[in-house]
Parts: C-alpha cells; sequence; structure tokens
C-alpha cells in the first residue's frame, strides 16, 4: 500500500489541484494524508471532501511528514508539497522505477509552473545539481519524497530540530540502508516563494544554506529567516 503524505497550512489555494491529480493517477491501494497545521482557510473542509485521512502537521515540512507517516498504513511513503500537482500516470511510473532499481529512497525532477525564463533556468540548475549528486551526497527538494515506511522508522523520520535542508540530512541517513535514485519524471511546482520573497532572495539564500549545511552540518537555527509558510 502506499501512503501519500502532504503537510499542509493554508493551502486552499493549491490543495484541489494536487488532490485532483492524485485522483487520476489510476492506481488503487493507497491513502492520502494531510498533515494539516490548524489552517484558518478551508484546507481541511478540501482535504475531507477528498476523502483524505487529516493529522495535526507541525510549522515544519518535517514535523508534517512525520505526523503523517505516524499514521501511514502503506509500506511505501511517497511525501509531496501541497503546492504542487503530477502529470498522468506520474506515480505508476515512479512506483515502477523504484522497485525496478531496488531503491529505498527516491525522488524526481522539478518543473515550475512558471513561464518565465530565470524560473525555468532556476530549475533546470536545481535538476542539474540534483542529476550530479544522485550518486554521491544527493541535492534534493521536499516537493516529491518516496521512501520505504520500514526505513523512514530506521531513521525516525526527518530531523524536526532542523531548520533547514532538513531533506538532505533526511536522505544521507537513508543510504545507510540502501540506494537512493532520482527517477526521470518531473512533478510541477508552484514558484510562490519566489514571488513572496524575490527570487534573488530565495536563491542566495538556498546557496548560502547549501554551503553552511556543508561546513557546520545540520541547519538548527532559523539564521537563514526561511520561512516555510507552515507556522500558525
Amino acid at each position: 500500500m502506499l501512503s501519500i503524505i502532504i503537510p499542509a497550512y493554508n493551502e486552499e489555494k493549491y490543495l484541489p489541484r494536487l488532490l485532483k491529480s492524485i485522483k487520476k493517477q489510476n492506481i488503487k491501494n493507497y491513502e492520502i494524508i494531510v498533515a494539516d497545521n490548524n489552517s484558518k482557510d478551508k484546507t481541511r473542509q478540501i482535504a475531507k471532501k477528498f476523502n483524505c485521512k487529516i493529522v495535526k502537521g507541525g510549522n515544519r515540512p518535517g514535523i508534517g511528514r512525520n505526523k503523517g507517516a505516524k499514521k501511514a498504513k502503506g509500506n511505501l511513503l511517497l511525501f509531496l508539497d501541497a503546492d504542487c500537482y503530477l502529470e498522468d500516470g506520474f506515480i505508476r511510473y515512479l512506483l515502477k522505477e523504484f522497485k525496478k532499481r531496488d531503491l529505498v529512497i527516491a525522488t524526481c525532477f522539478l518543473k515550475p509552473i512558471s513561464k518565465k525564463l530565470i524560473d525555468n533556468l532556476y530549475f533546470m540548475v536545481f535538476n542539474t545539481s540534483l542529476k550530479l549528486t544522485e550518486k554521491s551526497s544527493p541535492i534534493l527538494g521536499g516537493c516529491c519524497i518516496l521512501v520505504k515506511k520500514n526505513v523512514h522508522k530506521k531513521i525516525k523520520g526527518f530531523g524536526e530540530e532542523i531548520r533547514l535542508h532538513e531533506e538532505q540530512d533526511y536522505v544521507k541517513k537513508c543510504l545507510k540502508y540502501g540506494k537512493f535514485g532520482a527517477i526521470s519524471r518531473t512533478i510541477n511546482t508552484s514558484v510562490r516563494r519566489f514571488d513572496k520573497f524575490g527570487r534573488l532572495k530565495v536563491g542566495y539564500t538556498l546557496l548560502l544554506s547549501t554551503a553552511y549545511k556543508k561546513l557546520f552540518g545540520p541547519i538548527k537555527k532559523d539564521i537563514f529567516k526561511y520561512n516555510f509558510q507552515y507556522e500558525k
């Protein structure tokens, strides 16, 4: 069984599009868990309308993912961001490649929901970095992570004390139990943080924070002031 886990806070604008795209995937044995951090909008009503299981989330993505995973019934966990959506056949291909390549954790490439050249260039750089680091120390985002539940449990989930790049710490721990793979499909993701904070600020924040992590380890203090919009 596949458990799809979506951390959320005030996602009424984006969540319906994602849930509709999941319903079109033509897969059967799955559940959807929305880990909601006390949304003030219609997030919970939307989740109920799509027959999702709703659990209490947290003020960071990793916390929401962990709480969703604790309630998951599936032997595979698929963590998705609420502001993404899937192309037809995405999950079926993801699962097929995951099994074929004998992976314990995987992600995919990202495609911006934007026609701006700067956004597409930014994501091209990210996707190239992911491909180049796939066999060593993967640089991935949290938009899409597929992992075996038993491995998630062995490493005790995402580091809830980590403020930024918790996905990279997570995959590093998972590698003790098997292989990581970047699967050649793209997930469509919004550029709302670019629009809110500015492309330059997001770019240098992620660049500096990645360098900081490489030099000093997991980022456990809010030194980069990067807001994930999961706060109460």
